[in-house]
Formats: C-alpha cells, sequence, structure tokens
C-alpha cells in the first residue's frame, strides 16, 4: 500500500492504550418478543484509544512527531495490540504449527498467514497483513521449513514456496509468528490540553485498524 508506511507506532505508548475489536450487528426486535440479528461486517475492526499509553512530555513529543509525519489520518502505519499480537497463547513462544494455512494441492506456491479464534461452534478466521520480520516458521505437516524453500513477505502476510518445495497434495501448510495491526490515526485533529496533561489527564489519541 503506498498509503501506508512500515513502521511502528512507538511501543512504549501503544503498550499502555486501551481498545479491541469491534463488529457492527443488526438486531431487530419482532412481534412474538423474539428477535432477528445479522452481522453486517464479515470481518470485525479494532479501535484503540493511545492516550492512556502517554505518561511523560518526551512520549507526548514523540507522538506529536509520529502524527505530523503520517499526516494525521492520511498514511496508516503497524500498531501492537498488546493484548493479541502472537499465533499462539498468551505468554508462549510461537510455533511452526500453531495455525493451519491450508491444504496443498501440489501446485499452490503462496498461501496467506492466519489466525483462527475459536473452534467449538464457529470459528473466525482472520488475516494476518502485518507479521513481524524473523518471527515467522513455517512447517509441512509438522516439518519446518526454513529459506531458500520457503519466504515471507512482512509488508503483505504471504508465504510463498520456492519450486522446489511447493507443498503436496493434501499436505497441510501451518505457521507461526507475531505480528502488528495495520492502523492509521481516526482523527486529523490531535488534541492535547497541555495544562491538563501537566496534572494527569489523558490527550485524546484514536486509532483505528485498516481492514485488510
Amino acid at each position: 500500500m503506498s498509503d501506508f508506511h512500515e513502521v511502528r507506532f512507538p511501543l512504549d505508548v501503544s503498550l499502555g492504550g486501551r481498545g479491541g475489536p469491534e463488529r457492527r450487528t443488526e438486531i431487530v426486535a419482532l412481534g412474538s418478543n423474539r428477535e432477528s440479528r445479522n452481522a453486517r461486517w464479515a470481518h470485525s475492526r479494532r479501535r484503540y484509544e493511545a492516550g492512556y499509553g502517554v505518561k511523560s512530555l518526551a512520549q507526548l513529543s514523540q507522538i506529536i512527531a509520529f502524527f505530523e509525519e503520517r499526516r494525521g489520518r492520511l498514511y496508516g502505519f503497524r500498531w501492537r495490540d498488546r493484548a493479541d499480537f502472537a499465533s499462539c497463547a498468551a505468554g508462549a513462544t510461537p510455533g511452526p504449527t500453531d495455525q493451519t494455512l491450508g491444504a496443498g494441492d501440489g501446485a499452490r506456491a503462496a498461501f496467506h498467514l492466519v489466525k483462527t479464534y475459536g473452534g467449538a461452534f464457529a470459528p473466525y478466521t482472520r488475516d494476518i497483513a502485518k507479521p513481524v520480520a524473523g518471527t515467522v516458521r513455517v512447517a509441512i505437516d509438522g516439518v519446518e521449513k526454513s529459506a531458500p524453500d520457503v519466504s515471507v513477505d512482512v509488508t503483505t502476510g504471504v508465504v510463498t514456496f520456492a519450486p522446489g518445495a511447493i507443498p503436496s497434495e493434501g499436505a497441510v501448510v501451518a505457521a507461526g509468528f507475531l505480528f502488528d495491526v495495520p492502523a492509521r490515526f481516526d482523527s486529523d485533529y490531535l488534541e492535547i490540553d497541555m495544562q491538563a496533561f501537566e496534572a494527569g489527564s489523558i490527550p485524546n489519541i484514536p486509532i483505528i485498524e485498516i481492514v485488510p
């Protein structure tokens, strides 16, 4: 994306922020007192408030510079979601079989990184577009693969196998990784009350996910 900068929002600030996934559900109350529910969005979209992570004037100055370089809402950037940034369970280390990417057919060379949530009733699969460089581990049928057999585009989340290493028919392709959320500022106005900030209030820094 030409309107995206491959730079991460200051980590010490984002880890102190708040936010999470948002969905859009339409609910219609029926005459029988029952209700009908319809999902208007196929995918969730995350919103964050970064202001909670600003604890010093030095951090505030850093955010102002970051905001100006992104031209407000114009350019996207990487955001680290403290609650959800790995293919594995919280506190664990990513392994090559954490997430199933698909099955080989003997010809398909490219697979997109995904993360699946749940599994008992209606699992949700999320595309991962911004993996962290150097953290992606890939396996075929449980056997880890490395360069030059496989490569990863950390700007798109696409895993590509070399011609001689393409997964065979039915082979399970899996991966483990750390990842960032593609995001942007959700305002072209960075409202900061310096007097209140000195007294301990929190500036408003809204962030929203860019859905791939």
